[in-house]
């Protein structure tokens, strides 16, 4: 088959139906993680990595910020975790049922289901670590298709081992700052306060479009000076002011050292751009906003080193949020092409 980048795209089992670059020791690797074990409102996540593949055809691939994107060398892994998956899930609805009817997350009669929900998600992470680091090992940038937003937690500490001082830019609606919620160590809700606990090589942690966090994660956050939020309310009330996008980004950016990890929770958008995300919050930003703000970010001169894409749920029926998931994570796979691109061309 000849690959003409001006055509339909046609299911090779590649995203964006690209040429597949398996053997290539540089471009963009995505490990696909189908895991929402942990969601704590409505599951559908796990779902992800196979709908955005699919919606990936119709993504055109000529970008008019990116020359010639269509050269990018994108290949796949997809872990198998879907039987794992399905029994966590099962198990994970029974806890969070005894703790909505008043239980606690110390009573014996859910104790072995939590132990195993919590040891299954450790499996999800050192297998994750484990395939970034190799592929990490070479001039590849890897990322990661959630799942929920748990699934990078072994990304970002491969990351950070190869890039000590790295900055993670965190589009989310939530803070995820929470303290094992609901019980499950590697919640999707505390997949932040993990990585700043337990990940040594975080040098920052900049949050947008915040809007839904509660008064710990705030007091967590507020006794960590590697931590600067931007509330999703501030945000506006800075536009209502009279400042403008640009100049919001440009501080937000001015935070981020040299190698930037970006960690994307689709509900950090506006509901109408994810209406099935596990959990909706409204307000956020608009596709435009979160987009110009990567570009900017890539463009500054910053070297984006991982990424991932989270909280996508395709929903019963139709793929609206599957068909923007792939265009932001074409967009994400843009940028990080060309900030390492401009980076290796700029010191050769």
């Amino acid at each position: 088959m000849t690959f003409n980048h001006n055509d339909l795209g046609q299911a090779n089992g590649n995203f964006f139906a690209l040429p597949r670059k398996e053997k290539d020791d540089e471009g963009i690797e995505i490990i696909s993680v189908p895991w929402d074990a942990t969601t704590s409102y409505r599951p559908g996540t796990s779902k992800a990595p196979q709908a955005v593949l699919a919606a990936s055809l119709q993504v055109d691939i000529f970008d008019s910020d990116v020359e010639k994107a269509w050269e990018m060398k994108i290949s796949n892994t997809e872990l198998d975790l879907c039987g794992l998956n399905s029994k966590c899930r099962h198990f994970a609805e029974k806890i969070i049922q005894h703790l909505e009817n008043g239980g606690s997350t110390t009573d014996m009669e859910i104790a072995d289901m939590l132990n195993f929900v919590n040891r299954s998600s450790e499996t999800v992470n050192s297998t994750v670590y484990e395939n970034a680091k190799k592929i990490l090992s070479g001039n590849k940038t890897a990322a990661v298709l959630g799942g929920d937003h748990s699934t990078p937690f072994g990304l970002i500490k491969a990351v950070a081992e190869k890039y000590p001082k790295t900055g993670i830019l965190h589009i989310d609606a939530h803070a995820d700052l929470r303290g094992a919620f609901e019980g499950f160590t590697y919640s999707h809700a505390s997949i932040m306060y993990n990585v700043m606990t337990e990940i040594e090589g975080i040098e920052k942690l900049v949050q947008v479009g915040v809007r839904d966090f509660c008064e710990a994660e705030r007091d967590f956050a507020g006794a960590d000076n590697r931590i600067c939020m931007y509330a999703d309310s501030c945000l506006k009330e800075n536009r209502f002011a009279g400042k403008t996008w640009k100049e919001q980004c440009d501080e937000i950016i001015s935070h981020l050292p040299e190698h930037v990890y970006i960690s994307f929770d689709v509900d950090g958008l506006s509901p109408y751009l994810c209406p099935n995300t596990g959990t909706p919050v409204p307000g956020g930003l608009d596709f435009a906003e979160a987009m110009y703000l990567i570009k900017q970010t890539a463009f500054s001169g910053r070297i984006i080193a991982g990424f991932d894409l989270n909280e996508v749920s395709p929903g019963i029926s139709g793929d609206w949020d599957a068909n923007v998931g792939a265009r932001i994570l074409f967009k994400l796979c843009c940028y990080a092409w060309y900030s390492n691109k401009y980076h290796i061309n700029k010191n050769q």
